[in-house]
Order: C-alpha cells, then sequence, then structure tokens
C-alpha cells in the first residue's frame, strides 16, 4: 500500500513539473512572439523615417538645381 501510494505521489509531482514545463514553454513562446512584433513595427518606423529623410534630401537636391 505504502509503495502503491509513493508511485502515485511520485507520478503527480511528474505530472506537475510537465505542466509547469508545458507552460512555461508557451508562456516564452508568447513572450517570443511579442518582442518579435515589437521589433516588426519598430523596423517599420525606422524604415518610414528614412524614406522620409531620403525624400526630403531629394527634394532639397531638386530645389537648388
Amino acid at each position: 500500500m505504502t509503495i502503491t501510494f509513493t508511485n502515485r505521489s511520485n507520478e503527480m509531482q511528474l505530472m506537475n513539473e510537465d505542466l509547469a514545463r508545458a507552460q512555461m514553454h508557451a508562456r516564452l513562446g508568447e513572450a517570443h512572439e511579442l518582442r518579435r512584433g515589437h521589433q516588426m513595427a519598430m523596423h517599420r518606423r525606422l524604415s518610414r523615417r528614412a524614406e522620409r529623410a531620403a525624400q526630403q534630401a531629394r527634394l532639397a537636391l531638386a530645389r537648388s538645381l
């Protein structure tokens, strides 16, 4: 009886560890996706800023001619 209880206790502990591992894996995946989204938005902003700066430079050059 004690051996059966110990085995069940160990199985429950392992199940809890597996659940915690799965939850942590899911949270890390979500964090990674959020980071990628933020990086993409930042890159888009920087790209638009560079495009505006290039356009302003072209206009300034055209005006100076």
